[in-house]
This record gives C-alpha cells, structure tokens and sequence, in this order.
C-alpha cells in the first residue's frame, strides 16, 4: 500500500472511528488507569458503540420535542441555564419588598424587650468595702422583640450588672452560683493579686453548683475593665456571664471631663451579634444634646472582631485597655478584636440621627433589613 493511499485512508475517518476516539478521549481523564488495565481494544469499542446509541438516542428525542440538542443554551455542560429577565415590573415589586422589610426595621427601632443589661449597681457599704453581691443562675433572655434565648446571667441582666469604682477602693465581690455547672468570676484587666484573678485550677478551686465564693481586693488601675466567668468560657460567656467594671482615678485628666459616659459591651455567642445583650431594632440609642462630649467605652466579650463605625463625626481614642494612648489620634471605623476595651471621645456637633454599627456588613444587615450591631448616635438641637 502506498503511503498516499494510507494518508487518504486515515483522513477521512468515519463516523464510528470519531465516535471511538472521542469515547476514549473523554473516558481517560474519568476512568485513568482503569481502562488501560482492563477495557482494551473491545471495551473500547463497546465505549464507543454505545456513545453513539445514546447521542442517536438523543438527538431522536431533540427532533421528536421540536427542540435542539443545546436548546437550554448550556454549551452542553451542567452550568446552570440562564433565566428569563424579569420583567420591569417584577423587579420593581421585588424591591419595594425588600424596602419595606427595611423600613419596618427602623420604624420598630429602638424597639422594647424586657428588660435591659448593664445597669449601674450601687454597691453595700460594709466597714469602709464597697460590697458588690453576684448571683449566676439559667434564664431567658429577650434579645429582640419576642425572641427569648438561653442565657447564664449575673443578676438577671445580659451583660450582667454595670460595677463603678474608684481607683483606691476596696471591693468586696461576693459570688453565689445557682447555675447546675461549676463557674468563677476573672476580673479582666484589673491587676489584682494572683490569688484573686478567678481562673480555676490555676488560681482557685472552682465555685460548685450551690456554692458561694468572695473575692476581695483593692482596686489598683484606673479604666475600663470587665468582669466574666473563666471556666467553660466560651459557653458561659457567650451565654451572658460578663459585665463592665469601670474603674475611675483619683485625678482624672481634662480629656476625661464629658457629659455623658456610655459602656458599650460587644458580643457574639449563641445570643448572635449583640450590643448590651440586644440586636437591632432593640439596641439602644444613644442620645446627646449638641455641644455635648461623649464618652464611648467600647469592649468586646465576644469571640470575633468588631470593627465600630460612627456616621457623621470622628472618634478621638484615647485609651487602650484602659492605658492612656501617648497620642490621641482621631477614626471614624475602629477595630475592637476579643478581650479589647476602647475608650473614645465623641464632639456631638453634628445634629440629626447617626447610624452606629459594626462594619462587618453580615454582622450589621440582610436583604430583610437591619439587625444584630446595629444601634444610633441620636444628636438633639
């Protein structure tokens, strides 16, 4: 045979040797070594014998319907098929939807629960000690309107009581467990005595289901501390078992002098993304007069990070886990991480209603709206 007639023979393949070369060509990256091993020439063969039943089978089916075989408009592959454009219509009642889950949100806001978290608690007098009573017991908490969840809370209250001291003090806290799971109260940030730091095991024994257990210190560092449990933390306190203790100097600097002081406690745990032991609309405004300066204790219980931004006016940071910042320095969007406190100084000079909330969008709305760290600065003339 010459090699003319053996180049003309192999250019024009028929039909079955396409089928067979395409079978084996797609068969090869899906079966690999498998047909190599064990199919040969016959399997080969049947491979392709049977592609080209089924692509005949197909293309009958396609002729009997009316339809082409790509008439999806798919290119032949599992990639979704595009869809008719909605008309001008249904695009537009598609957002009016939307808008107004939104609006209803920020009609509700600040909408009422229960009852609130973070309220200030005036210590006993006993013997010259402010004496500050605890108690950690299961409840339901409301952190949006008509939804209860499972919390541990000091006092009945998520975040737990508000405790304000002085620099100097002498405290007395006395904490009685009624949780059915062993707990301790850690002062975070305060630099107590080794035998008062509440992380059991390390420092104490743990406070048993039915006991109660005083820690008494002298208060030694002027801030914005917290105090949480630091045994099953991560449930515990994501359940609620925290709060601020606020600890004040003896001579505190000029920036320090403001109208209003406001502790804003972050938190992420089962409860969701609150602030104070709410979500948006049931998050509390904060509310100045013009003129005034604000005080914002930023301080984060939860087990994310936080980045706070205020709409409208700046921030100036002028302290860091309760340290003086060397140089206060001015934001507007201000990363709070785990464990964090932030103290800033707001100038309300800008009237109106500011939105105030985390600027991890998913932690701040969704297409129903506002919800979670959401809340506003509220600026009267």
């Amino acid at each position: 045979m010459s090699v003319q007639d053996n180049h003309e023979k192999t250019a024009a393949p028929s039909r079955r040797d396409f089928l067979r070369f395409s079978a084996l060509g797609l068969a090869v990256p899906i079966a690999g070594m498998a047909v190599s091993a064990c199919g040969g020439a016959g399997t080969a063969e049947k491979t392709a014998a049977n592609a080209e039943t089924a692509g005949n089978a197909a293309t009958t089916r396609a002729a009997a319907s009316g339809t082409h075989a790509d008439s999806d408009h798919s290119g032949g592959t599992m990639a979704p098929n595009p869809q008719t454009p909605a008309s001008a219509a249904e695009i537009r009642r598609r957002a009016d939807e939307m808008d107004a889950h939104h609006e209803k949100g920020m009609k509700m806001f600040p909408a009422k629960t229960g009852k609130m978290g973070n309220q200030p608690m005036a210590p006993r007098i006993v013997n010259g000690v402010k004496v500050f009573e605890l108690t950690a017991a299961r409840m339901q908490w409301e952190t949006e309107p008509g939804k209860f969840v499972e919390a541990f809370a000091y006092n009945g209250q998520v975040p737990g009581p508000q405790i304000r001291v002085t620099e100097g003090d002498r405290v007395r806290v006395v904490l009685k467990n009624e949780l059915d799971q062993s707990t301790a109260v850690h002062f975070h940030g305060l630099l107590v005595p080794i035998d008062q730091d509440g992380v059991p095991f390390i420092t104490q024994p743990p406070i048993k289901p039915g006991d109660t257990y005083t820690y008494e210190f002298t208060v030694p560092n002027a801030g914005s501390h917290m105090y949480h449990s630091h045994h099953n933390a991560a449930e515990q306190v994501g359940k609620g078992l925290l709060g601020a203790f606020i600890v004040a100097p003896r001579r505190p600097r000029a920036v320090e002098r403001v109208d209003i002081d406001y502790v804003m406690i972050l938190n992420d745990g089962s409860h969701g993304y609150t602030l104070n032991g709410k979500s948006f609309p049931a998050t509390e405004p904060i509310v100045a007069k013009l003129g005034q300066k604000l005080r914002i204790r930023f301080m984060n219980e939860g087990m994310m990070i936080h980045p706070m931004h205020l709409h409208g006016m700046g921030m100036k940071v002028i302290d860091k886990d309760g340290y003086p910042q060397p140089m206060p320095w001015m934001c507007d969007t201000l990363n709070i991480a785990p464990g964090e406190r932030w103290d800033v100084i707001v100038d309300c000079n800008n009237p109106g209603t500011w939105a105030f909330h985390c600027h991890i969008l998913p932690h701040a709305e969704t297409p129903s709206g506002m919800f979670g760290m959401v809340t506003a600065l509220i600026v009267q003339k």
